[in-house]
């Protein structure tokens, strides 16, 4: 399992558009992916799901890959953060 931690530096958080990116994103991988905040998971490959999390501006989020190609996925999920949140 990888995983790591980012905190969300768009005001808006993590809205509709850049969730529904990270979904994409997510879905390139066959490993499973999960992100955490506080305390609550998400499967990042259900926008619905990961919508649900209330992530705002400023909070800190974890993201979990565990499978096959977990670290190519973390890696590059990582980078999607960076570039859009």
């Amino acid at each position: 399992m990888k995983s790591f931690t980012f905190t969300i530096t768009d005001p808006e958080g993590f809205h509709a558009r850049p969730a529904g990116m990270f979904v994409k994103e997510a879905k390139k991988f066959p490993c499973t992916t999960t992100v955490i905040k506080g305390g609550r998971c998400a499967n990042a490959s259900k926008m619905f799901t990961l919508m649900g999390l209330g992530i705002k501006g400023g909070q800190e989020i974890t993201v979990e890959t565990e499978g096959e190609q977990e670290a190519e996925a973390a890696a590059a999920l990582e980078a999607f953060l960076k570039a859009n949140l």
